[in-house]
Order: structure tokens, then C-alpha cells, then sequence
């Protein structure tokens, strides 16, 4: 499994990369704390498999790796994607090393 580190998502962040970021944590999750990505909690991956890309680069992530490593494990094993990049650490590791302020659940 492809891995992208923080700071590395940061530098394609801030130079306006054609990514595309996906968050697998619960909602209540993704409203206490978010970097940007588009919401698909882990359980809903299955019927929303149309709303990610295989034309650029995804990178997925959770709190801390675990659930988006599961999420890409599912995709590639079933959907064929190839095209993906789990968050090293996940928003946990975004938080120590880009957002001290970031308040993780």
C-alpha cells in the first residue's frame, strides 16, 4: 500500500495539487476536526465507490491510518484502483506536525 506522509500532503495541498482527499472517519468525527477532504465514512465506502477518482492522485485518511488502510484494501482488491496514497499517521499525525490547534476527537 502506497503511504503519503503530512508534510508531503501539505506541499500538494498548498500548491494546488489536482488531488483528490477523503476522510473515512464517522461525521461526528469530521465536524470536530477536518483538513479539507470530502466526507465517506468507512462504512458507506461500498455504495460510494462512484465518487472516487481513478484520473488523479487520492489519498484517504482516518484519526490515525488504520480505517483508510481498510478503505484501500477494499478498493484495490475489489475496484481495481491503483491511484492510492494512505495518510501516514493519519489527522492524529497532521495535528502534531501542520496544526497544533487542531481539536482530534
Amino acid at each position: 500500500m502506497k503511504e503519503i506522509s503530512v508534510s508531503e500532503l501539505k506541499a500538494l495541498i498548498d500548491s494546488k495539487a489536482d488531488i483528490q482527499l477523503i476522510d473515512v472517519r464517522e461525521p461526528a468525527e469530521f465536524e470536530s476536526a477536518q483538513i479539507g477532504g470530502e466526507l465517506i465514512p468507512l462504512g458507506t465506502i461500498p455504495q460510494n465507490v462512484d465518487k472516487i477518482s481513478k484520473d488523479k492522485q487520492v489519498i484517504i485518511h482516518c484519526r490515525s491510518g488504520k480505517r483508510s488502510a481498510n478503505a484501500i484494501m477494499f478498493l484495490e482488491s475489489n475496484h481495481g484502483y491503483t491511484n492510492l496514497y494512505n495518510l501516514e499517521g493519519g489527522i492524529l499525525a497532521w495535528r502534531d506536525e501542520i496544526d497544533e490547534d487542531l481539536d482530534v476527537m
